[in-house]
């Protein structure tokens, strides 16, 4: 399939690294450059950017394939789903997701008093000016947010320690060919 494509129709778009928000018009020629927890980052004439996956439409013959569907709310509750969920979050520059490039530094699961679940994630970035941040962390929490039983997620952005390449995990480093 080919990796360039039209925009059908203008779409909300977020400039990678600087974080801001920006239309694409209607009519633009993008390239695909990563499809990965199912949001889109395209290439154009006036550099990268990140169409979230709920816009993917506004790309003329784009079909988003399997690996971009979120995972299913369904099932219990448990640790594991919440890594699992934060495994389709990704940087839209890297193709690995944010757990292996070892961005997550802590996990913090408690019951509220009606029953539910409550998430706390402190996580870094790769770099501390990368106005990708926010964009990130949101669809980190909006993912855990849809877990059953989550009744509240927050994500906390944090520079201590401060995140070095030695802290992505052996699975990441294979990915980026670093092995």
């Amino acid at each position: 399939m080919s990796q360039n494509h039209t925009l059908v129709r203008e779409v909300s778009a977020t400039v990678i690294p600087a974080g801001d928000i920006v239309t694409l018009p209607a009519g633009a020629e993008v390239f695909i450059v990563q499809t990965l927890g199912g949001n889109v980052t395209v290439r154009t004439d006036r550099g990268l950017f990140r169409i979230a996956a709920k816009d993917a439409s506004a790309i003329g013959g784009y079909t988003a394939g399997p690996e971009a569907a979120a995972p299913a709310a369904t099932g219990e509750f448990n640790e594991q789903a919440v890594w699992g969920a934060l495994k389709t979050c990704f940087d839209p520059e890297i193709p690995v997701n944010i757990v292996d490039l070892g961005l997550i530094y802590d996990l913090a699961l408690e019951r509220t008093p009606t029953g539910g679940q409550s998430v706390e994630v402190k996580m870094t970035l790769t770099a501390p000016g990368c106005g990708m941040g926010p964009v990130i962390a949101e669809d980190a929490r909006q993912k855990i947010a849809a877990l059953p039983t989550v009744e509240q997620a927050k994500v906390h952005i944090v520079w201590d320690p401060q995140w070095t390449p030695q802290m992505i995990s052996e699975a990441g480093r294979k990915a980026l060919g670093l092995e």
